[in-house]
């Protein structure tokens, strides 16, 4: 059984940044829209009123300043409070495509190493573009990898899951090099006429690649000590779109069709499902989960994080343990945790430790503790 190694990552940042004071004069118009068009309604309580939005409300919720986004113009217009992404003909790349082997290409160059290295791509986000043909193969073809791709949703746990399953290739001899890649644009499933969600996610894309320890260059990358993945079914986060609802028009264009969560028992539930995995898990390795130099986790909520944190190590985290990135990036999906390696994974000494872990929909969980080399 081979050894992995996360060898090297990427990361795709959208032109366009949108700050919560931005999105809430948006929400707000629509709001006020809203309830002078149905003010008859709402005065007979046959309808009940929007209240507005606020920035303090949200980075309250959720630490969210701002998002990057692939597309802004739809995103502050009331009329619209959708992503403009004009269709494109089969013969270009798709944009979910593009902005992945954007990423890649980026965490190949890191690498150093020649593409024919890489025997398989992964691509693991929470939503694809279409259902066929892949997005990983579209990608394999972009940039000229031979093997083998295919596509995996596991939502916001769809990296570690993805890492998990690229070591496992590592370890049979099923490849001698994965690359693993997340793109996400959440602004497509995001509801931005709800108060509740609409500040929520941002749009990105990560790459990773994993190889074999005996292939890797010396002193660099991290060694993966461990992965485990958990899954229990929750309807408490859920997007009922895809293909069968042409079969029930009736449900078109419905809140459920989108993002949709129950956030408060989302906390209550994966907070200690999450800490409870990663103790278990560091145990079972031999691990101390207080040594831990740095915790990268999914990027959904800061008081998540902060909980989360505190559980592991027994104490508040400083921000250099727990690192933070959704302030700027918001919820990327199964790229956050991936974006917070990427930007912060310096300063380690050969042998300290870190852990890479996710949570999202399903419920689904992922830890993968790694060690510098």
């Amino acid at each position: 059984m081979r050894h992995a190694v996360i060898a090297a990552t990427g990361l795709y940042t959208p032109p366009h940044t949108l700050t919560n004071a931005e999105l809430v004069a948006t929400f707000n118009a629509y709001v006020e829209r809203f309830n002078a068009r149905h003010a008859d309604a709402i005065a007979a309580g046959e309808v009940e009123a929007l209240t507005p939005s606020s920035e303090p409300f949200i980075e309250k919720a959720s630490g969210i300043k701002s998002r990057y986004v692939i597309d802004k113009s739809g995103l502050i217009d009331p009329d619209v409070m959708r992503p403009v992404i004009p269709e494109r003909s089969n013969e270009e790349i798709s944009v979910l495509a593009e902005i992945a082997v954007a990423a890649a290409r980026q965490a190949i160059e890191a690498w150093g190493k020649p593409v024919s290295e890489i025997g398989a791509v992964i691509c693991a986000a929470s939503n694809m573009q279409r259902a066929y043909p892949a997005m990983a193969i579209e990608v394999q073809q972009a940039l000229g990898i031979d093997g083998f791709a295919f596509d995996m949703n596991v939502a916001c746990s769809s990296a570690t899951f993805g890492i998990k399953t690229a070591a496992d290739y590592i370890a049979t001899g099923s490849a001698k090099a994965v690359l693993m890649v997340n793109p996400e644009i959440t602004s497509g499933h995001l509801n931005f006429c709800d108060r509740d969600s609409h500040f929520i996610f941002g749009d990105v894309a990560t790459a990773v690649i994993v190889e074999a320890a005996d292939d890797a260059t010396p002193g660099q990358g991290w060694d993966i000590i461990g992965t485990r993945l958990k899954t229990v079914f929750s309807n408490n986060i859920r997007n009922n779109f895809g293909f069968l609802n042409r079969a029930a028009p009736e449900g078109v264009g419905a809140k459920d069709k989108l993002f949709v969560q129950e956030g408060r028992k989302v906390f209550r539930e994966v907070v200690p499902m999450v800490s409870e995995m990663i103790v278990d898990h560091a145990g079972d390795l031999g691990l101390d989960p207080t040594a831990l130099k740095r915790m990268w986790l999914h990027q959904a909520n800061i008081n998540m994080n902060d909980m989360i944190g505190r559980k592991v190590l027994g104490r508040d985290p400083s921000p250099e343990e727990n690192v933070i990135i959704l302030d700027e990036y918001a919820n990327t999906s199964s790229a956050g945790s991936i974006i917070a390696f990427h930007k912060a994974n310096d300063g380690f000494a050969a042998g300290e430790l870190g852990l890479i872990c996710s949570f999202g929909a399903g419920y689904s969980a992922g830890t993968v503790f790694v060690r510098k080399r």
